[in-house]
Order: C-alpha cells, then structure tokens, then sequence
C-alpha cells in the first residue's frame, strides 16, 4: 500500500483541503521534485495527526499558528498560507488584526508590523477575488 492510501494520510488529505482549499495541495505539490518524503509529512504530522486532534476547533488552531508565525518573523509565505486559512474556518478580519496587534506584547513591534503587512495583502487578494457562482 502505497503512503498515499493509508489512513493517516488520507485524514491529513482531507484536513488539509478543509483549512486550505487548494492552497495546501499547492504547497505540497511544490515539493513534489525535491521532497517527497517531506509533503506526505507535512500532511500525515500537522494535519492528520495534529489538526484532527480532538481539543480545539480549527478557528482556534488557526489563531495560534498566526500568532506563532507571527512571532517566528520569519515565516512570511506560511503566516499568508494560514491568514487565509484562518479566514477560511471563519475567523473574521477584525480579529485576524487583533490577533497581530497582540503579538506586539510578545514579540515584538517589527514582527506584529509585519503581520500586519502580510494581512493586508491576504485580505487584498481575497477582495480581488471575484464572488464564487
């Protein structure tokens, strides 16, 4: 059985484009060429073990990994990947932007502006979307 039928994986599979869309699948298919190996772990560990884990719904989940990308300051393309994950389990953008004015007490001025700038141009792409039929 190859790692892309087993259970696990497939749960990860499935978390993933739940949170992500195609955004995700974008992610791990950019791996394709040089890790493998690496893609089908970043789906069977964060998201078919970590993210289907009883505990905490997802908006919350959502809101401790901007937070923490936030705080990393060097994360800036997976802080955009999860902004809109965020949004996509219903965290509103008022809370998004609290969320990073936040992360001023902690981690600093420098990493909350660069959260902030980040946001601003996943809520930019998103308004430019056109509206699903």
């Amino acid at each position: 059985m190859s790692p892309q039928t087993q259970p696990r994986y497939l749960q990860g599979l499935a978390k993933l484009r739940e949170i992500d869309g195609h955004a995700g699948e974008r992610v791990v298919a950019s791996l394709a060429d040089i890790a493998p190996d690496f893609a089908r772990y970043l789906i069977e560990f964060p998201f078919g073990d970590i993210y289907s884990h009883p505990g905490l719904d997802l908006r919350s989940r959502e809101i401790a990994v901007i937070a923490a990308l936030t705080a990393l300051g060097n994360a800036t393309p997976q802080l955009k990947v999860h902004l809109q994950a965020a949004l996509n389990v219903g965290v509103t953008r008022e809370e998004v932007v609290e969320v990073l004015m936040q992360m001023a007490v902690y981690a600093g001025f420098p990493a909350a502006l660069n959260g902030l700038a980040a946001a601003r141009e996943v809520f930019a792409a998103a308004d430019a979307q056109p509206e699903a039929a």
